[in-house]
C-alpha cells in the first residue's frame, strides 16, 4: 500500500496506469472476494481510523449485501467529519491513515460495493428523514476538500481492477458506478490532475469504458478545463472512429471557444467518409448544430461534398444480397442490415430537417450550397433531397425559391432524370416521407413554359407512381387526370404520355385506377385529335387487357364513340372515328408477340372478335358518306396496320376487300380519249409503264373531282346530305395508304401485286391550260388547282409506299414521280397566283385546321397580304425602327431560300402585277412524306428500263436524282429535324392552340421519338456528305472555269440557283442535327460520336475509334474546307453557324480563332447572284449583321478589329463611287453601312463593359493595360461618331444616340474609377483620352440640338437621358480632378448650339448679344477638364448650377 500511497501522493510526476499494475490489481481483487464470502453480515467495527472516523461522524459501515447507514445529514455528516480529521493530533498523518483504512476496506468488492451505492436511512438517525436520497459514502467522501485528492486516487487506481471484467453474477457494472462517483461534485480541488488522469484512464481503457466515460465528461470537469480534454478529444477522434458517437455527445455538452469549435468540426469533417452507417446522424447533428450564420455556407458546401450517401446505403444492399444466397438465416440478418442503413439515413435526414426548420441561416446555407454548384457533376442525391426537406418546412416565400432554383438546375441540365432515380431507388423511405412536396413539385414542373423542366415533372410522376404505395398512386393518377383537363396542349400531351408509360409498364396496378382516367371521357371537347388517340389508347388497355374486369369502362366507351359517329359536327365525328379505331386496336391487340399461348387456341375471343367487327362496320358505315371522314378513317386505320400488332383475325378483316374496293372506286381502264362532258378537257397524264394504249389502267381521278364538285353544289342547293356512299378524290391518298399497308403485312413487305400504281396514269387535263388559267372561269380556275393538288397528293403517297422497294425498275418510277411533283409544284404556283381567294382540299384529317389561316394563309390574297407585310417591313427599315436580330433564320429557312433563289423571277413577276406563292404555307394540304423517302437521297444514277409490248427492252435512259428533286426532299427533311430536335434544353413549350398549325403535317413524324430521328438523320449522313460535296465541287469547278467570277454570261442561271438552295438546305440540315439538345445526354453521347465519325472519316478514313476531341477536330477540319465555296451570304452563315455548333463540343478554346478568321474571310468576300447583280435586301442585311456579330464576338481583340473597319474601311467606301464598296471589305457599302455601325457600335457597348473599375491597389501595369484599352475605345468611338456628319440619316442617328449614351454610362461606371486611381500616375494617358472624347461629346451635342430642331420625335425621346449624362459626365471630371489636387485645372463656360455640320443655329445666333464666338471649355496641355452644354430653346446653359458655384465662373447665357 505504500507504493499507492506514493502513487496518489505525486503531483510533479504524472500518473500512468500501466497493463502490470491492472494484472497485480486483479490478484488482489481475487484474494479481496475470497474474504468477502467467508465474512459475516453485520456492521463493520474495528479499530482504525478508517471506520472510527466514520462512525462518530454518523456512518455505520455494513457487511453483506446490506447498505451502510447514515445517521445524520449528508452535510453534518462531512462537516463533523472534516472537523474530527482537521483537529486529530496526528494531522495531516492522520489523512493518510484514513485513505489506508479506505483502501483495505474496498479491497473486498462487497464491500465496496455498498460504498459506491447509496447508504441507508437510520430509524433512530436525527435528521434521517430530512432527504429522501442519500448519496453514496464515496460521493460523500469526495465532498470533503481534505479526502478528495487521495480519494480520487484511490477510485482511478480500483477501475483497472473491473475494466476486463465480464458480466458479474449481479450485473452491476463496478467502472461505470466508479466513474459516476467523480459527476456533478459540488468543488474540485484539482481539477487539472483530475483531467489528465481521466485522459490516462480513457487511453487504457476498453472500449465500453472508454465510451461511459467519454459521455460523462460534461459532467465530471469544470468549465476551465473543457478546452483542454476537447483537444484531447479531437485527437482520439482521428484515432478511432468507434468513438464518434461518445465523442461528439460530450463535444455538444462542452463549452468550447469558436476557433476551436471551427478544429474539431474540421476533424469531424475529414473522418465524415469513414464514418459507420449508424452514427451518421450524430455527426450530422453536431456539424449542423455547431454551425454559425458567418460560416454556414462553407460548412454545408463542404458537408455536400464528404457526405457520400450512394456509398452509405448500397454496400449494404449488396452484402445483404450476397448473404441471402449463402444461407437463410444470415439473410434475415443482412435484411435487417439493409433496413438499419435506410433507418439510419431516414434519421439523418430527421436531423437535417431539424436544422433547416429552427435555424434560419442553415437553411439559407443549404439553398446557397446548391446554387453555387455549377455542373452536373458536383450535385448529389442529396440535394434533391435537401430541396425536398427546404420545400416542406419553407414558408409560402420559401417555397417560391426552393420551386426557383430547382428550375433553374433543371434548365442548366444540373439535376436530371439519373439523380431522381437514385433518390427514388435508394432513399424511397425518405422522399416518401416528403410526398405532399413531391406531388406539389411534379405539378409545377409540369405546368412550366420550359421543355426539359415538363420532362423532368413528368418523370417525377412516373417514379412515384412506381416506387410508392397505393394512397400515393392514387394521388398521382388524380394529379394527371387534372393536368389532362386543365386545357393547356403541352400539359395535356405530356399527361396523357406519362399515363400511356404507366400503362405500358404497370397496367395491373393502373387498372385498379382507371375509373379516375374515364372521367376525362367529359373533358374531349377541348383535346386535340393526337390528345385524343392518347386518350383512348389508355383507357381500351385498361378496358380490354382484363377481360370482365373492365366490362364497364368498356360500356363507357361503346356509349361515348357512338354518341360521338352519330353527330353530324365533324369535330365530334372526328372524336369518334379515332376513339373506334383505338378500341379496336386495343381490343384485337395480338398479345402472342409477348406472351406466348398456345398455337392451337385462337389469342383472340369470339366475343372479342365480334365486337372488333361490329366496331369497324359502325365506323365505315357512319364516315362513308363524307370524304374527309372516310379519308380520316383509312388514315387511322393504316397507322393501326402499320403498327404489325393486330390479330390476324382482325387484320385478315381488314385487308380482304381494301383491293378490291379501291379498284372499284378509283381505277377505271384507260380508253381512247373522247370529248369531255367535265368542265375541262380529259387527258391521260404522267404513264411511266407505256405509251397510251387500251387495256391499261389509269387513276380516274377528274372524272371523280368534277362529279364531287357538282354533287356538292347540288347539295348545297338541297340543303341536306345524301345517304349514298362518297366517292371523292379527297380519299384517295388515304385510301391507298391504307392499302398499301395491308399489302405490305401480307407480303412481308413485297408491293409488288400493286405496282401497276406506281407508274399507271391518271386522268387529268391538258396542262398547257395553266399558262391560259387566267382565261378560265372561277369554276374552272378552282378545278384545275384542285386537280393539281390531289395529283400531287397522290404522288406523295406513291413515293412513300415504293420508295423501300428493291427492285432497279421500282428505283427509277420513284424518281421519276419525284420529278413530277416537282413539275407540279411549278405549275401550282402558277394556277394559286391566278386564283385568288381558292382554299385547297384537305389532305391532313387527324388536324384540326382552323378557319382562319384558310383565308390567308393558302391563297392568292394572302400571298398578296404578305407582300403587302414586306413592304410595311421595308417601310419600317427605312423609317428606322431600330430593331436587329442576330441571326439570318427566318421562321421558314426554305422560304428564305426560295425567296433567294427565285429573286430574279420574283422581279418579274413583281413587274407584271403577279403574286409569289411560297407552297410552304400550304402543309396543311399536302399528305405528309415518310422519313422512309429519304433513302433515295443514297441513290445514284438509276437506270430505268422502257419495254415494248413483248417486254422487250426498247430503250435505256438514265434517271437520276436532280437538284430540284434534291431541293424538295431536303426542304422536307429540314422542316422535320426542325420539329422534332429542339436545339436548346430550354426550349419554349407553345400552349393553348398556337401548337396546332405548328404540327400540321407531322402527324406521322410524331410517332417517333427525337432519339430515333436523330438516329435516322446519323444514318443519313453519308449520303448527304456526298451530296454536299457534289455542291462544294459544282462551285469550285464554276469558279475555277470563270477565273473565280461566278456571274459569267450564259451560265445557266436557274440551275445554279436550285444548287446554292441545295448547300443551304445541307448545311442548315446538319446544323439542326448537331445543334439537338439531346446530344447533352449522357446516353446520346455514343449518337454523337457516331455522327463526328461520319463526317471526320470524309476526311481521313480511320482504323480504330477516336477520342471526342479528335473527332470533333476534323469534323472541324473537313466543314471548314466548304468555305471556299460558298455561293451566297446566308449559306456562309449558316457554314459559321455549323462551325459553331461543332466547336461547343469540344472543350478546347482553340476554334475561336478559327471561326473569327472565316467569319472575317466571308465579310471580305463580294457576294454575286448568278445574274451579275450584288447581293441585297433585308435578308442579305440580316445575314451579314449576323456575321459581323460573329466576327467581332469570336475576335481576339474586339476594339482592334471595330478599328480596322471605321479606321480602314468606311474611308475606303466615302472614297469610291456612289454604288462602290470598300476594297478591304467589299460587303461594306452604302447600302449596308447601317448594318455595319449599329454592329460596330452595339460590340463597342459591350467590349467597354468588361473593363472592370479595378481597385487602388492594382499594379501598374494593370492600370496602364486597362487605360490603354480605354483610349483605343475612345478612338473608336470618336471615328464612329463623326461618321454621322457624312453618314446623317434617321436610322444612324438613332444608333448614335442610344448607343452614345450607352457608351458615356459605362464610361461613368468604370472608366472614371480607374481615371481617379491613375491619373496622378498616368496624367498623359489620362489626358489624351479625356481630350479625345472631349470631342465625341461635342458631337453628341450637336447632334441632340440637331434633332431637336428637326422635331422628330423618335428621335427626340434619346436627348434627354444623353443630355442628362453629359452634365454629369462634367461633374464626374471636376470630381475626379479635385481627388487629384488639380481643381484649378477645370475650367467651363458655355458650348453654343450646332448643327451636325458644325454651323451655328440660326435662332440662337440672332438672338446672341455678346459674342459671337463659341465660349467652349478646352482642356489646357497639361490638364483635363470637360464641356458642358447648352440647351435649345435660348434660356440658360443646362450645365448645373452646383457646378457653376463650385468653380465661382460667372457665365453669359444667351437669350432670345
Amino acid at each position: 500500500m505504500v507504493a499507492k500511497r506514493r502513487l496518489s501522493k505525486s503531483t510533479n510526476e504524472p500518473d500512468e496506469i500501466t497493463t502490470k499494475d491492472v494484472a497485480r490489481a486483479k490478484k488482489r481483487k481475487i484474494g479481496g472476494r475470497k474474504q468477502t464470502i467467508s465474512a459475516q453480515e453485520g456492521e463493520v467495527d474495528d479499530g482504525t481510523v478508517f471506520v472510527q472516523s466514520l462512525k462518530s461522524a454518523g456512518v455505520t459501515l455494513k457487511y453483506g449485501n446490506q447498505p451502510n447507514k447514515l445517521t445524520l445529514d449528508q452535510a453534518v455528516f462531512q462537516k463533523k467529519l472534516y472537523q474530527a480529521l482537521r483537529k486529530h493530533p496526528r494531522y495531516p498523518n492522520v489523512i493518510q491513515e484514513f485513505i489506508s483504512g479506505l483502501e483495505s476496506h474496498i479491497e473486498d468488492r462487497d464491500k465496496f460495493r455498498n460504498c459506491l451505492f447509496p447508504c441507508g436511512q437510520s430509524q433512530e438517525g436525527e435528521s434521517s428523514n430530512s432527504v429522501s436520497y442519500q448519496e453514496s459514502l464515496i460521493k460523500l467522501l469526495l465532498g470533503i476538500e481534505i479526502l478528495q485528492s487521495p480519494v480520487m486516487n484511490t477510485l482511478f487506481e480500483k477501475i483497472p481492477e473491473f475494466m476486463y471484467d465480464g458480466v458479474p453474477e449481479d450485473g452491476i457494472n463496478m467502472p461505470r458506478l466508479i466513474i459516476n462517483q467523480f459527476k456533478w461534485l459540488g468543488r474540485i480541488v484539482d481539477s487539472k490532475d483530475l483531467t489528465s488522469k481521466i485522459i490516462q484512464l480513457i487511453s487504457v481503457a476498453p472500449l465500453e469504458v472508454q465510451r461511459h466515460i467519454i459521455t460523462s465528461l460534461p459532467e465530471i470537469l469544470e468549465d476551465a478545463q473543457h478546452s483542454e480534454i476537447a483537444k484531447e478529444l479531437n485527437c482520439l477522434l482521428q484515432q478511432n472512429t468507434q468513438l464518434t458517437v461518445p465523442i461528439l455527445d460530450a463535444l455538444s455538452s462542452l463549452n468550447l471557444c469558436t476557433e476551436l469549435l471551427v478544429e474539431v468540426r474540421h476533424s469531424v469533417m475529414s473522418t465524415l467518409s469513414a464514418v459507420k452507417l449508424d452514427d451518421l446522424p450524430v455527426v450530422v447533428k453536431f456539424i449542423l448544430h455547431a454551425i454559425t450564420a458567418a460560416d454556414a455556407v462553407e460548412v454545408i458546401t463542404e458537408l455536400r461534398k464528404n457526405l457520400e450517401l450512394e456509398s452509405c446505403v448500397l454496400p449494404s444492399q449488396m452484402q445483404a444480397s450476397q448473404d441471402k444466397r449463402k444461407q437463410k438465416s444470415v439473410m434475415g440478418a443482412s435484411v435487417n442490415q439493409v433496413n438499419s442503413g435506410h433507418d439510419c439515413v431516414a434519421i439523418m435526414f430527421n436531423v437535417i430537417k431539424a436544422a433547416v426548420r429552427f435555424q434560419k441561416a442553415t437553411a439559407e446555407a443549404w439553398i446557397k450550397a446548391i446554387e453555387i454548384a455549377d455542373s452536373a457533376a458536383e450535385h448529389k442525391v442529396i440535394d434533391l433531397l435537401v430541396l425536398l426537406i427546404l420545400h416542406t418546412t419553407s414558408t409560402s416565400n420559401g417555397k417560391k425559391q426552393v420551386e426557383k432554383l430547382f428550375r433553374s438546375k433543371i434548365r442548366l441540365s444540373h439535376v436530371g432524370d439519373q439523380l431522381l432515380q437514385v433518390a427514388f431507388r435508394s432513399h424511397a423511405l425518405v422522399v416518401r416521407e416528403y410526398f405532399p412536396s413531391v406531388l406539389y413539385l411534379a405539378q409545377i414542373l409540369l405546368r412550366s413554359p420550359d421543355g426539359s423542366v415538363v420532362s423532368f415533372g413528368s418523370q417525377m410522376y412516373k417514379h412515384t407512381f412506381m416506387t410508392f404505395d397505393s394512397y400515393c398512386q392514387q394521388e398521382v393518377v388524380g394529379a394527371l387526370v387534372t393536368h389532362v383537363c386543365s386545357g393547356f396542349t403541352t400539359e395535356v400531351d405530356i399527361s396523357l404520355d406519362v399515363l400511356m408509360d404507366l400503362v405500358s409498364q404497370s397496367l395491373s396496378t393502373m387498372a385498379v385506377y382507371a375509373i379516375f382516367v374515364k372521367g376525362i371521357l367529359d373533358y374531349m371537347d377541348n383535346l386535340s385529335p393526337q390528345q385524343i388517340r392518347k386518350l383512348f389508347f389508355v383507357l381500351g388497355t385498361l378496358a380490354f387487357s382484363r377481360g370482365q374486369d373492365g366490362s364497364h369502362i368498356q360500356d363507357d366507351m361503346h356509349i361515348v364513340i357512338r354518341k360521338q359517329l352519330s353527330s353530324t359536327l365533324s369535330k365530334y365525328k372526328r372524336i369518334g372515328i379515332i376513339g373506334a379505331v383505338m378500341m379496336v386496336g386495343c381490343m384485337a391487340y395480338d398479345r402472342s408477340k409477348i406472351e406466348p399461348i398456345s398455337s392451337d387456341l385462337p389469342s383472340m375471343s369470339k366475343e372479342s372478335f365480334r365486337q372488333a367487327t361490329a366496331l369497324l362496320e359502325l365506323v365505315r358505315t357512319c364516315s362513308e358518306h363524307s370524304a374527309e371522314a372516310a379519308a380520316l378513317y383509312y388514315d387511322e386505320l393504316a397507322n393501326l396496320v402499320q403498327k404489325g400488332n393486330l390479330d390476324p383475325q382482325v387484320q385478315e378483316l381488314i385487308g380482304r376487300s381494301v383491293l378490291d374496293d379501291f379498284q372499284e372506286d378509283f381505277v377505271v381502264d384507260l380508253l381512247p380519249e373522247t370529248d369531255s362532258k367535265y368542265l375541262l378537257p380529259l387527258k391521260s397524264m404522267y404513264n411511266l409503264d407505256e405509251e397510251d394504249t387500251e387495256g391499261g389502267i389509269v387513276i380516274n381521278l377528274l372524272p371523280l373531282l368534277s362529279n364531287s364538285m357538282t354533287s356538292a353544289e347540288s347539295e348545297n342547293v338541297a340543303g341536306k346530305q345524301g345517304n349514298k356512299k362518297c366517292i371523292s378524290p379527297v380519299s384517295l391518298a388515304s385510301f391507298f395508304r391504307l392499302l398499301r399497308f395491308c399489302e405490305e403485312v401480307q407480303h412481308s413487305g413485297n408491293l409488288e401485286e400493286i405496282d401497276a400504281l406506281l407508274g399507271c396514269p391518271l386522268y387529268m387535263t391538258n396542262l398547257e391550260l395553266v399558262e391560259k388559267i387566267a382565261s378560265l372561269s372561277k369554276q374552272e380556275q378552282e378545278l384545275l388547282c384542285s386537280l393539281l393538288f390531289h395529283t400531287l397528293n397522290w404522288f406523295r403517297e406513291v413515293v412513300n409506299a415504293f420508295c423501300k422497294q428493291q427492285d432497279t425498275e421500282m428505283k427509277g418510277k420513284v424518281l421519276l414521280r419525284l420529278q413530277n411533283i416537282t413539275h407540279l409544284q411549278v405549275l401550282l404556283e402558277k394556277c394559286l397566283a391566278a386564283t385568288p381567294g381558292y382554299v385547297p382540299p384537305l389532305a391532313n384529317f387527324d388536324v384540326e385546321i382552323t378557319e382562319a389561316p384558310l383565308t390567308t394563309a393558302p391563297a392568292a390574297p394572302a400571298k398578296k397580304g404578305k407582300k403587302d407585310q414586306k413592304s410595311k417591313k421595308k417601310q419600317k427599315s427605312e423609317d428606322n425602327k431600330n430593331s436587329s436580330t442576330d441571326s439570318s433564320q427566318t421562321e421558314d429557312p426554305a422560304e428564305e431560300t426560295q425567296v433567294q433563289s427565285e429573286n430574279t423571277q420574283g422581279k418579274e413577276n413583281i413587274e407584271e402585277g403577279k403574286v409569289l406563292i411560297n407552297l410552304n404555307n400550304y402543309r396543311a394540304y399536302f399528305r405528309e412524306l415518310d422519313t422512309d423517302v429519304f433513302i433515295v437521297l443514297r441513290c445514284g444514277l438509276v437506270t430505268k428500263s422502257v419495254l415494248d409490248t413483248e417486254l422487250h427492252t426498247k430503250a435505256t435512259e438514265v434517271v437520276q436524282l436532280s437538284s430540284p428533286e434534291l431541293v424538295f426532299l431536303l426542304e422536307d427533311l429540314y422542316h422535320k429535324l426542325d420539329y422534332m430536335l429542339v436545339t436548346t434544353a430550354t426550349n419554349k413549350m407553345l400552349f393553348l392552340k398556337v401548337q396546332g398549325d405548328r404540327d400540321v403535317g407531322f402527324s406521322h413524324l410524331r410517332q417517333k421519338t427525337p432519339q430515333a430521328l436523330a438516329q435516322f438523320a446519323v444514318e443519313l449522313l453519308n449520303p448527304l456528305c456526298n451530296h454536299l460535296e457534289n455542291a462544294h465541287n459544282y462551285f469550285q469547278v464554276l469558279i475555277a472555269e470563270n477565273n473565280g467570277v461566278v456571274d459569267v454570261r450564259g451560265a445557266d442561271v436557274k440551275e445554279q440557283q436550285q444548287m446554292a438552295a441545295c448547300y443551304q438546305l445541307l448545311l442548315q440540315i446538319l446544323n439542326t442535327l448537331f445543334a439537338w439538345c439531346g446530344f447533352a445526354q449522357h446516353g446520346n453521347r455514343k449518337l454523337l460520336k457516331l455522327a463526328l465519325g461520319v463526317l471526320a472519316n470524309r476526311l481521313k478514313a480511320g482504323d480504330g475509334e477516336l477520342e471526342l476531341e479528335e473527332l470533333v477536330r476534323q469534323t472541324f477540319r473537313y466543314l471548314q474546307n466548304f468555305h471556299s465555296s460558298i455561293p451566297r451570304c446566308a449559306t456562309a452563315v449558316t457554314l459559321t453557324q455549323l462551325l459553331i455548333v461543332i466547336a461547343k463540343k469540344s472543350l478546347d478554346n482553340q476554334y475561336k480563332g478559327k471561326i473569327a478568321s472565316i467569319a472575317r474571310g466571308f465579310l471580305c468576300q463580294s457576294w454575286v447572284l448568278p445574274t451579275g447583280e450584288k447581293e441585297k435586301g433585308n435578308k442579305y442585311n440580316e445575314a451579314l449583321e449576323t456575321l459581323l456579330c460573329i466576327y467581332l464576338k469570336h475576335a481576339d481583340d474586339v476594339l482592334k478589329s471595330v478599328e480596322e473597319i471605321a479606321g480602314v474601311g468606311i474611308p475606303e467606301l466615302l472614297n469610291s463611287t456612289k454604288d462602290g464598296s470598300s476594297n478591304t471589305f467589299p460587303t461594306l457599302s452604302r447600302q449596308t453601312f447601317l448594318v455595319f455601325y449599329r454592329v460596330m457600335m452595339r460590340e463597342l457597348d459591350k467590349s467597354v463593359k468588361s473593363i472592370s473599375a479595378g481597385l487602388p491597389t492594382d499594379p501598374t501595369e494593370v492600370q496602364t493595360e486597362k487605360l490603354l484599352r480605354w483610349n483605343v475605345a475612345v478612338r473608336d468611338f470618336h471615328i464612329l461618331v463623326n461618321l454621322v456628319k457624312v453618314f446623317d440619316s434617321r436610322p444612324v442617328l438613332a444608333v448614335c444616340l442610344k448607343h452614345g449614351r450607352l457608351f458615356i454610362e459605362s464610361f461613368l461606371k468604370q472608366g472614371m474609377p480607374l481615371l481617379d486611381n491613375s491619373f496622378k500616375k498616368h496624367r498623359e494617358d489620362a489626358q489624351s483620352l479625356l481630350k479625345t472624347l472631349q470631342l465625341s461629346t461635342r458631337q453628341l451635342h450637336h447632334m441632340c440640338g440637331h434633332t431637336k430642331l428637326n422635331q422628330d420625335t423618335n428621335l427626340t425621346n434619346h436627348v434627354p437621358p444623353l443630355k442628362r449624362l453629359l452634365e454629369l459626365f462634367v461633374c464626374r471630371v471636376k470630381a475626379m480632378l479635385t481627388i487629384n489636387k488639380c481643381q484649378e485645372a477645370f475650367w467651363l463656360g458655355n458650348l453654343k448650339n450646332r448643327d451636325l455640320q458644325g454651323g451655328e443655329i440660326l435662332s440662337q445666333a440672332e438672338s446672341q448679344q455678346e459674342s459671337g464666338d463659341d465660349e467652349e471649355s478646352e482642356l489646357p496641355e497639361d490638364n483635363a477638364e470637360e464641356e458642358s452644354e447648352e440647351d435649345l430653346d435660348g434660356g440658360e446653359s443646362d450645365t448645373r448650377k452646383a457646378t457653376k458655384d463650385d468653380e465661382g465662373i460667372s457665365e453669359d447665357s444667351d437669350s432670345d
